[in-house]
């Protein structure tokens, strides 16, 4: 089984790709780059929230990589909604990311129930 810090560097690469195969018009290109900034930005975080000094660090980072994770959803959605890339070109995308999201759920949770002990 991949680590998370694998699984979250992979992730924003196959964002990398999928923004370089968007078509050039301007509505893929302006939600692409909200998608790349997004999509990038979850890996970045959970790195952040491995070198956290204390659990409440840890759980801001989490949190931070879990909002970038949701709004990476919502521009998947989006390209998909709006047509611009097919249904089975973002289902395993899609996918990772709600794992993703799961994955990051429990670390959060966990961390605050040690907190509440």
């Amino acid at each position: 089984m991949k680590d998370l810090k694998t699984r979250t560097k992979e992730f924003a690469l196959r964002v990398i790709r999928l923004y370089s195969a968007l078509p050039r018009t301007t509505e893929a290109q302006v939600i692409g780059k909200q998608l790349l900034r997004s999509g990038t930005s979850v890996g970045a975080h959970y790195r952040e929230a491995a070198r956290a000094r204390s659990d409440a660090e840890f759980i801001s980072k989490i949190e931070g990589g879990l909002q970038e994770l949701e709004e990476s959803c919502y521009w998947l959605e989006l390209l998909l909604d709006a047509e611009i890339v097919t249904k089975h070109q973002l289902s395993d995308l899609m996918s990772e990311a709600d794992e993703l999201t799961a994955i990051l759920i429990t670390c959060a949770k966990n961390v605050k129930a040690k907190k509440r002990r």
